[in-house]
């Protein structure tokens, strides 16, 4: 991992600027969660709260590497938002303490299976890595776009001129500053992107700061909140299965990440960060909270700050702990318009899918075997990111994995690569 020494104060900007990258990601699913499980306003104020808590925690248990877990990478972990749908499902056809149960179901078979899923290390050339980074780019561009308009694409004033103006000013700021700023200034830019975004936004009179009114001042996880869990195999199977999804989507992070820093990922990698997730989604159940995993929106910003080592990281997670105790503070968060945060998402996500295409120049592009593991694995991530209703007529566990673009593309690129395998890469 490369040495740069960054100062505490530097380092806690550059932390917020992490947190600000992911919150939204973040919070979206104890919201979309609650409101589908019609919890009333105390329940969703914990389920934010605890949320935001364990963000941070899970974070911490990634960050810190040891002989059993943790990775060690500047990577940063929120709730998985593929679980979302079949979570809503479960709490809705059994109960909560079902939902949890399932999820800390989910996390024992991480941490049970990390050290023979981390031996898929040998499936994962540059060519296969490459396609698979690129594709997590490209899935998550059209989120940012969605963003820029509004983030409601039923809504009336989607795509309307002042959330056109809010997105661009906040790209052509971090653009600026990418280009023009030197030293601490030019790291900092997607959070100078926001600010001023969010500023010319409350001069447009559309900012408004009712939800910190509304939160409270101070919020204490609590063991078992919502009841003891209880186990269902079912609604665990359900977990599992969206576990392993998850584990993928990791294994493309990790790799992501390794490249940026300079770090060749190994097997005892992976196995301590699969773990490091699997503890976090035990804990999440405990403190009915969510599912975690390693999230690849901060991977862009680590390339766009060029600062990558971990300790913007440790401030990043320090604040999401703090913000879950002090929800008055998380919610200043949340006032930041949803076109400012598209302006900025929509250079973060191009910049992971660069990354991608950086790892591909390590392949050899005048094999033509090469171009159709590229070609036909990204083809179909698109393609089943853009139309996951294409399977819809399978069943309902095969369409919890082949629903998920960079899943598809995963196992595409890996089962071409085998089947060509010895002409995939440069000698």
């Amino acid at each position: 991992m490369p040495k740069q020494e960054v100062s505490h104060q530097k380092a806690a900007v550059l932390g917020l600027q992490h947190l600000l990258a992911m919150y939204s990601g973040a919070v979206a699913v104890p919201l979309l969660i609650g409101s589908a499980l019609k919890f009333n306003v105390g329940q969703m104020t914990y389920l934010v709260s605890i949320d935001i808590f364990m963000c941070g925690l899970a974070t911490l248990l990634q960050l810190i590497s040891n002989k059993f877990f943790g990775i060690g990478f500047p990577v940063i972990l929120g709730c998985a938002v593929q679980a979302v749908a079949p979570l809503q499902m479960i709490g809705k056809k059994f109960s909560i303490n079902d939902v949890y149960g399932a999820i800390i179901a989910a996390g024992i078979f991480v941490i049970l299976i990390a050290g023979i899923f981390a031996k898929i290390k040998k499936f994962f050339p540059p060519v296969v890595t490459g396609t698979l980074i690129t594709t997590i780019g490209l899935t998550l561009i059209p989120v940012a776009i969605q963003n820029m308009g509004g983030g409601n694409s039923t809504a009336k004033d989607f795509g309307s001129g002042q959330n056109l103006l809010l997105a661009f000013v906040t790209l052509v700021v971090i653009l600026a500053l990418e280009i023009w700023a030197k030293g601490f200034l030019h790291s900092i830019s997607v959070l100078v992107g926001l600010i001023v975004g969010t500023i010319l936004a409350a001069c447009m009179g559309l900012v408004s700061f009712e939800p910190v009114l509304q939160a409270s001042w101070f919020h204490l996880p609590q063991l078992f909140y919502f009841g003891v869990p209880h186990f269902e195999w079912s609604s665990s199977l359900t977990m599992i299965i969206i576990a392993l999804v998850s584990m993928v989507e990791s294994t493309g992070v990790f790799f992501a990440t390794g490249d940026l820093i300079h770090h060749n990922v190994s097997e005892e990698d992976l196995k301590k960060g699969y773990r490091a997730e699997g503890l976090a989604q035990i804990f999440g159940g405990l403190f009915n909270a969510f599912p975690y995993t390693t999230f690849s929106q901060n991977v862009g910003l680590l390339q766009l700050s060029g600062i990558k080592t971990k300790r913007p990281i440790y401030w990043a997670a320090g604040l999401l702990m703090a913000m879950g105790l002090l929800p008055k503070i998380g919610a200043l968060v949340t006032i930041i318009p949803t076109p400012v945060l598209g302006g900025a998402m929509l250079v973060m996500f191009s910049m992971i899918a660069v990354q991608g295409m950086k790892t591909l120049t390590k392949v050899d592009l005048n094999n033509n075997n090469n171009i159709l593991i590229i070609a036909i694995s990204i083809g179909l991530g698109l393609g089943v990111t853009i139309y996951p209703q294409i399977f819809q007529n399978l069943p309902a566990t095969i369409q919890l994995f082949l629903s998920n673009g960079i899943v598809i593309t995963s196992l595409s690129a890996t089962i071409l690569n085998l089947l060509l395998k010895g002409k995939t890469t440069k000698q």
